[in-house]
């Protein structure tokens, strides 16, 4: 069986990336099989349908994994807390950003006054996207949703939407970390979300060495990166035998520490890594992205 898996990572070494779409495959001991895709959480209309061989890989896979379901018409928003007004909350350089950034987008900053600053952060982002011609229909997960459903495919949550709002909500200072953190790197994200629509449209990079830098700050992406890929990391490797098609947001399977590295070790040694693809950026989890 060793030596199996060692052909395996060979073959896929030598023929490089086949896919059209952002991807990773991994095969852990147990005919266990993984379809890893880097997904975007909101998509533009150019990205669907989905490309034919990623709907045919889920017609014959046994079920498909994503973060949360978010097919369905739930409020993630719904009976969160009020807070007090943003300018007892956040210093005046950091309401001045927020300012611009409202400006803008063309929204009024009234409207997010008394919101969590999480939920802020998650508006903005939203709303950005959507400038860019994004739209939570067109998202890859979402679309595979809908897919899977059609297919009458078993879908398996990795944490579900009321499991990512608690986290949220959990954040230190209400998520004033996050909010700090999406409007001092505002640009750069317009920016990485436009390149990864472009990794989906046209094709994925070529040059296994590219980074994307990650924008979030080292404390708040360890809850919102590597705490999540090690709680996933263990689902996957819990699984039984079969094959499945997993989605989740582009940076957990590329970025720094990420989640398709945590898959394959400590006790996995006899694996097979396919074509893979650099750091992408996440814009936002998806039970919160369809929010504005």
């Amino acid at each position: 069986m060793d030596l199996l898996y060692r052909v395996k990572a060979l073959w896929s070494a030598l023929r490089g990336n086949h896919y059209t779409w952002p991807a990773i495959d991994i095969s852990l001991p147990g005919n266990r099989h993984f379809h890893l895709i880097g997904s975007i959480h909101m998509g533009s209309r150019d990205m669907a349908p989905l490309p034919a061989k990623l709907l045919k890989k889920l017609k014959h896979a046994d079920a498909l994994i994503v973060e949360a379901d978010v097919s369905g018409d739930d409020t993630p928003f719904a009976d969160l807390p009020t807070f007090a007004a943003l300018e007892e909350r956040i210093s005046p350089e950091q309401l001045d950003n927020l300012h611009k950034v409202t400006d803008e987008l063309g929204i009024s900053p009234s409207l997010l006054s008394t919101q969590p600053l999480w939920q802020i952060a998650m508006v903005l982002q939203a709303t950005q996207a959507q400038q860019l011609g994004l739209r939570a229909e067109y998202g890859i997960d979402y679309q595979l949703l809908n897919a899977a459903k059609q297919a009458h495919k078993p879908i398996i949550e990795l944490e579900g939407a009321s499991s990512q709002i608690e986290l949220l909500c959990q954040l230190p200072d209400n998520g004033l970390a996050l909010l700090d953190d999406t409007l001092t790197h505002w640009h750069t994200n317009a920016r990485l979300l436009q390149q990864m629509m472009g990794w989906w449209l046209e094709t994925p990079p070529r040059n296994r060495e590219l980074m994307l830098p990650n924008t979030f700050s080292q404390s708040l992406y360890d809850v919102l990166m590597h705490q999540r890929n090690t709680a996933w990391r263990d689902r996957l490797r819990a699984m039984p035998a079969g094959h499945y098609v997993v989605a989740v947001g582009a940076l957990h399977l590329y970025g720094e520490g990420n989640f398709a590295g945590d898959v394959t070790v400590k006790k996995m040694a006899n694996i097979s890594i396919g074509p893979s693809k650099r750091n992408f950026i996440i814009i936002m989890i998806p039970a919160l992205k369809a929010s504005v």
